[in-house]
C-alpha cells in the first residue's frame, strides 16, 4: 500500500468517526491527500536545509538582496491550501461546529425567527 493510500484511508477513517463521509467526496479527499503529501515532503527538505528563512538574491540590476526562500512560501500557500480543504472535508474543530446545511422547516417569517432565536441565545 502506498502513502497516498494509507493517508487516503485514515482521511476516510476520520470522516466516518466524525459522521461527515460521504462517497461524493472522493475528488475533494484525492486533492487533500495530495497537498498533505506534498507539504511533508517539501517540509522534510525544508528540516534538511536547517530551516533556512533567507537567502541572498541578485536582481536583474545586479543589486544584491535578502529574499525569503521559495520553499518557505510554498509551505505557507500548502498550509493554507490545507486548511480550506480540512474545513471543507470537515475534519477539523472549527468546521465541526458549523452547520453545514441550514435547516430549512422553518416556514414561518425568517426575521421573527431570528428575532426569535437572538431572544433564546441571550437567555430572555
Amino acid at each position: 500500500m502506498t502513502d497516498k493510500e494509507k493517508r487516503r484511508n485514515k482521511v476516510i477513517r476520520q470522516m466516518k468517526a466524525l459522521g461527515t463521509y460521504q462517497p461524493g467526496y472522493a475528488d475533494i479527499i484525492n486533492v487533500y491527500v495530495d497537498l498533505m503529501l506534498q507539504y511533508d515532503a517539501l517540509q522534510s527538505q525544508y528540516e534538511a536545509s536547517g530551516y533556512q528563512v533567507t537567502e541572498e538574491y541578485t536582481n536583474k540590476a545586479g543589486a544584491t538582496n535578502q529574499r525569503k526562500v521559495p520553499i518557505l512560501n510554498a509551505l505557507e500557500t500548502l498550509r493554507k491550501d490545507i486548511a480550506t480543504y480540512s474545513d471543507r472535508l470537515q475534519l477539523n474543530p472549527k468546521a465541526n461546529k458549523q452547520e453545514v446545511v441550514a435547516d430549512k422547516k422553518d416556514s414561518g417569517n425568517s426575521f421573527d425567527s431570528l428575532i426569535s432565536q437572538l431572544g433564546k441565545e441571550s437567555g430572555n
